[in-house]
């Protein structure tokens, strides 16, 4: 599946440097503001140790994981949606992800000033939010038009369009962002087309100095504070810091600084699985051979959808899947012990594959 997650945030708030912690690409990063005009592009590798314990059992030549795109966005300023800074094209951009991660700026340095003068990431969030709101808002009003003229000629739908579009508009110019607003898959229908800036799903992380990477700090209270009666996620990183352990080459060497820092396992890695959950993914897997691999797919896709991601030809000529559940493998040590077990079922079209299933796909082209 074609995922993408983007990178957002102020200038300067240490979006490329998170970029550079959790991608296969490195960007430069720089204290100017303004000092790139396009988005990085990456893929990062969803951490999941379930695939080196299946492949314990079952070996394989190689392991895959399964993976997202990550585009770091160029910083945005105060006034983008009027074209300022690089304004448009940071818009544009958004409009292309699936989900956001929203960096905010929690840390102090003298060497890298905040362009409204002071450290305050809840005023951060309100800027950009404003931002997507004033864009979200222009596409809106322009449908209503359109809709207005549909309804005058009796075009089917254009009342109802109205009245969803309407409801869109006045919870815009309240301040509040169109993925708070209750839609219906029916209403959504209206404003799908429209790829709102408001609507995608927002992970927010604070970007702290390399001395508060466990507790946080201050900075990173208040965020957690202004979403902690929300479904807003926020996850703490010292990007930075973290950023140059992910360039030592050797996994042990990695392991001894995270240590050191109190951290079992790379915040990144956190951040990373928690973009794939804000996008309502899972994973299944394929064992043995050449690879074991996980796949990524949609919670509440069926068994021949689970097949189309591994190739088209697969979900056309889906005759059935044999399902291992991965806690069973683990249990059982083999799938001919969990076959022998009853632990490998049989299922049809009308099966949703679950998160940890180990399928092998029989089909007939």
């Amino acid at each position: 599946m074609g995922l993408k997650c983007g990178i957002v945030g102020l200038t300067n708030s240490g979006k490329t440097t998170l970029f550079n912690c959790i991608s296969n690409t490195k960007a430069q990063a720089t204290n100017f503001a303004f000092s790139s005009n396009k988005s990085n592009l990456g893929v990062c590798d969803v951490p999941d140790p379930r695939l080196q314990e299946i492949n314990a059992f079952i070996k394989a030549e190689k392991i895959m994981y399964a993976n997202v795109e990550v585009v770091d966005i160029p910083g945005l300023a105060k006034g983008a949606s009027q074209g300022e800074g690089i304004g448009n094209a940071f818009l544009a951009d958004i409009r292309q992800v699936d989900a956001l991660i929203h960096v905010l700026r929690c840390f102090d340095d003298p060497n890298m000033p905040h362009m409204e003068g002071s450290i305050d990431p809840l005023r951060d969030i309100e800027i950009v939010d404003l931002e997507l709101q004033v864009k979200d808002l222009e596409q809106i009003e322009k449908k209503i038009i359109k809709a207005e003229k549909g309804a005058k000629i009796g075009e089917k739908d254009a009342k109802r369009a109205i009245e969803v579009l309407t409801r869109c508009k006045d919870h815009l110019e309240n301040f509040e962002n169109i993925r708070s607003l209750d839609l219906s898959e029916e209403d959504k229908k209206f404003t799908n087309e429209l790829m709102l800036l408001t609507e995608k799903p927002v992970l927010f992380v604070c970007n702290v100095d390399d001395d508060n990477a466990v507790s946080g700090n201050k900075y990173s209270q208040a965020v957690v504070e202004k979403f902690a009666n929300t479904k807003e996620q926020v996850i703490v990183v010292a990007a930075k810091l973290e950023a140059e352990i992910a360039e030592l080459e050797d996994e042990d060497e990695r392991l001894m600084f995270l240590e050191d820092m109190g951290l079992k396992e790379p915040s990144v890695n956190i951040l990373i699985r928690a973009s794939y959950e804000l996008l309502n993914l899972i994973s299944f897997f394929t064992v043995g051979g050449k690879e074991n691999r996980a796949w990524t797919i949609s919670k509440g896709m069926s068994a021949p959808q689970a097949a189309g991601a591994i190739h088209s030809d697969l979900e056309r000529g889906f005759i059935r899947a044999e399902v291992i559940k991965f806690e069973d493998l683990k249990a059982y040590g083999s799938e001919t012990k969990c076959k022998e077990a009853g632990k490998m079922s049989v299922e049809g079209k009308n099966y949703i594959v679950q998160d940890g299933d180990i399928l092998h796909i029989r089909f007939n082209v």
